[in-house]
């Protein structure tokens, strides 16, 4: 049997892209991954991030939003920062594999009507599913 490899997502409030993130992996490949996420200042699962993930039938409702301290401790085969600010200020894990960066907006940052925020949570998490499948496809070279 395979080990699995343990990957955490990064981000600063760990309540919408790190979660989304996390939601994904564990959709796509939970056989071949453990998948956490993370942030440097929890916060909690915003509600506009659970309801786009539902959009794509994955329900991410359950998820906590977790400190990073309590992952400092743990070895990871990748760690994947989802913003610039967690990719700054994230400290050296000595256990960790590899490091990858892939910055995305902060749809929490968004402004506007819900309609139009929910708008923008659904780009974003649109672009977490398209880097996640371009990552995957490095453990699935093609035939």
């Amino acid at each position: 049997m395979v080990e699995k490899q343990k990957v955490l997502f990064l981000c600063t409030g760990n309540s919408c892209r790190s979660q989304m993130a996390e939601g994904f992996l564990r959709n796509m490949a939970d056989d071949r991954f453990e998948v956490y996420s993370a942030g440097l200042k929890p916060s909690s699962v915003n509600p506009l991030a659970i309801k786009a993930m539902d959009g794509v039938g994955i329900d991410i409702s359950s998820h906590t939003s977790d400190s990073l301290d309590k992952y400092l401790d743990q070895n990871f085969h990748h760690l994947i920062t989802v913003c610039d600010h967690a990719k700054e200020s994230c400290p050296i894990f000595p256990g960790t594999g590899e490091s990858h960066h892939w910055g995305f907006d902060d749809p929490a940052e968004a402004e506007g009507s819900e309609p139009e925020r929910f708008t923008v949570f659904c780009r974003v998490r649109d672009e977490i599913q398209q880097s996640l499948q371009q990552w995957l496809k490095m453990f699935n070279p093609p035939q």
